[in-house]
């Protein structure tokens, strides 16, 4: 099979050939459709420190994908050769602690597909069974391709009730884009995004914000002005990783404001704690998806609302052939664009 590997320790990938991956006994393979370029695989293909620590070559990445199931391990009951699946990424152990009181997401033994087990990046992948999300036979190639994005930001947008509530998004990249969608869908009274990129603000703008602030060039605080917002906002979710973005969120914040983080920084960075405490805002942070709440949540609102599913799928702005992988990655580094898809059908 096709499959775009980390050969070897450095910089650089390879599209090359590889043996088809074996079934085991709980296991399902899926033939790839699509899938989804992450940030993630663009410190891979890197190579940074971050990469360095935990990737052992030669490995096939790729973590997004979606696609047919083709075959199935002897004891799968649950999924049947020829549905179409997206997957969970998160493998976990099923006997720490969290795994056996129902907190999968925070399993402390969690092998990640396409970082540390081969991923997605190729014709098949093989996954355990029970991280096979069975979709509609109808579903958008496209569309199931981001539902582990999309996870992403329904897990931290729906970290707190937002019903009515003044939300900010800090970062305005694809998984940004999707909570402010969000939001919108779940009754956000304002939907506020954050960015430096005016590109990547426009696609908010399209996907249901109601005010895009540039902070480059105007302050949170001047877009509470133009809204009429007399407090501050209620609800802030950094997706940016951004010291300078998180500054901004918690000065503009209400007392008693609650904020998830799902934004990785690149270093560790000061808070105003004192602010923090005597305003008692609530600073919670976000790994991947719950297992399986939130793909229950993602599946439910975009079967019931054609909007929602409109506005994931204006994410996507650029969508390649696998042979076209190189160009694909220069996309997803240039800024501009949103979500990059691999068409590896």
């Amino acid at each position: 099979m096709r499959a775009l590997v980390k050969p070897i320790a450095g910089p650089g990938l390879e599209l090359m050939e590889r043996p088809e991956p074996a079934v085991g006994p709980d296991d399902v393979k899926i033939r790839v459709q699509r899938a989804g370029l992450c940030g993630t695989d663009l410190h891979l293909e890197q190579w940074d420190d971050w990469a360095a620590s935990v990737v052992k070559p030669p490995l096939v990445i790729g973590h997004e994908f979606f696609g047919e199931v083709v075959e199935i391990g002897k004891d799968v009951t649950s999924v049947q050769v020829g549905q179409k699946a997206s997957g969970e990424g998160h493998v976990v152990c099923g006997t720490c602690r969290n795994c056996r009181a129902g907190r999968r997401h925070v399993c402390i033994r969690t092998s990640s597909v396409g970082v540390n087990r081969d991923g997605a990046f190729a014709d098949y992948v093989v996954i355990p069974a029970g991280n096979a999300w069975v979709q509609p036979e109808n579903m958008d190639p496209d569309l199931g391709a981001v539902f582990d994005p999309l996870g992403n930001a329904v897990h931290t947008t729906l970290s707190f009730p937002l019903a009515g509530e003044d939300v900010v998004v800090t970062g305005a990249g694809p998984i940004g884009v999707m909570a402010a969608a969000i939001a919108r869908h779940v009754g956000a009274r304002h939907v506020v995004v954050t960015d430096v990129s005016d590109y990547r603000l426009e696609l908010a703008k399209a996907a249901g914000a109601d005010l895009t602030v540039n902070v480059s060039r105007t302050t949170l605080a001047q877009a509470q002005r133009e809204l009429g917002m007399r407090e501050g906002f209620d609800i802030g979710l950094e997706m940016s990783g951004s010291p300078l973005a998180m500054e901004e969120m918690i000065n503009n914040l209400n007392h008693g404001a609650r904020v998830a983080m799902l934004g990785l920084p690149k270093d560790p960075f000061a808070i105003d704690w004192g602010k923090v405490i005597t305003h008692m805002i609530t600073i919670k942070g976000i790994y991947g998806r719950e297992m399986y709440d939130t793909w229950y949540a993602m599946s439910a609102m975009l079967a019931t609302s054609p909007a929602l599913r409109e506005a994931v799928l204006s994410v996507i702005t650029h969508r390649f052939p696998a042979e076209q992988w190189p160009e694909a990655f220069a996309a997803a580094r240039s800024g501009q664009c949103g979500k990059v898809v691999l068409d590896w059908s």
